[in-house]
């Protein structure tokens, strides 16, 4: 990829410590950036995964060096710790090094927009139905990712590019479209409540923008089956990327904001 300039850019669920990150295809696209302010939106490192067993392939270092690096270069870098990193959570308003940790901020467009990011685990109580449906839940998107991993190696073998199996079958899982749709309203009634433009946030590897009663929702995706972030330009404009796909962004010019109301 060519190199680019984002004013902003957010990025959620990279999930390093994990044998499913894209690890590799997450340095390549931040080695060809650079950017303002960057936002960590949560489960930036799987604990969760890493108390079970112990992964740190050099990829996965070579992101965290990266990302330290731009902190050290002029990169304002905040990063919103999210469920699979919650223990970041006990440094909310501290500084580790030249990386601000906070469990949410209000972050305002070059087009004096006002959306709130967060990574989004709060609002599990209203999405979920209960603990055990909670597990079952995790139970089910393991199992995803295991077919979903097999299923790309099969690909790689045939000379095929990645393609997210587990993202097409969760798509036409009914049960997830309609947890989903919970987590989308819950975080639309949250920014509402705050008088905000919108949300970004991230926590169920789903990306997508749309407009709910007025509020402009962003989820900006992860690095595990989809490869997705969000980019602000210097006008305003907010652009969802997805790096394997060459129908690489959905685009939302600053001045549509309020201009839509698509549920």
């Amino acid at each position: 990829m060519s190199h680019r300039h984002y004013k902003t850019l957010w990025m959620s669920d990279l999930h390093l410590g994990n044998r499913d990150c894209k690890a590799e295809h997450l340095l390549n696209f931040l080695n060809n950036v650079s950017v303002d302010t960057l936002y960590l939106v949560g489960d930036i490192i799987d604990m969760w995964e890493m108390t079970r067993q112990f992964r740190w392939p050099d990829a996965h270092n070579q992101v965290v060096k990266k990302i330290l690096s731009l902190s050290e270069s002029g990169t304002r870098v905040i990063y919103l710790p999210g469920n699979h990193d919650a223990p970041v959570q006990s440094y909310t308003g501290m500084a580790l090094g030249d990386i601000e940790i906070a469990r949410h901020c209000i972050h305002t467009t070059a087009a004096g927009k006002r959306y709130v990011v967060l990574h989004g685990d709060q609002f599990d109580d209203e999405v979920t139905l209960g603990q055990f449906h909670a597990w079952l839940g995790d139970k089910a998107y393991d199992l995803l990712l295991f077919v979903n991993r097999w299923y790309n190696r099969y690909r790689v073998w045939r000379k095929r590019e990645y393609w997210s199996l587990a993202g097409y079958i969760k798509q036409h899982i009914r049960s997830a479209n309609l947890a989903i749709a919970r987590y989308r309203q819950a975080c639309c009634n949250y920014a509402k409540a705050h008088a905000l433009d919108g949300i970004i946030c991230g926590h169920i590897h789903h990306p997508e923008q749309r407009y709910l009663n007025g509020i402009h929702y962003i989820n900006d995706g992860d690095w595990v089956e989809n490869c997705t972030a969000l980019a602000e330009d210097e006008h305003g404009n907010l652009s969802l990327i997805h790096y394997l796909t060459t129908d690489s962004v959905q685009n939302t010019p600053a001045n549509q904001v309020h201009s839509s109301k698509a549920a």
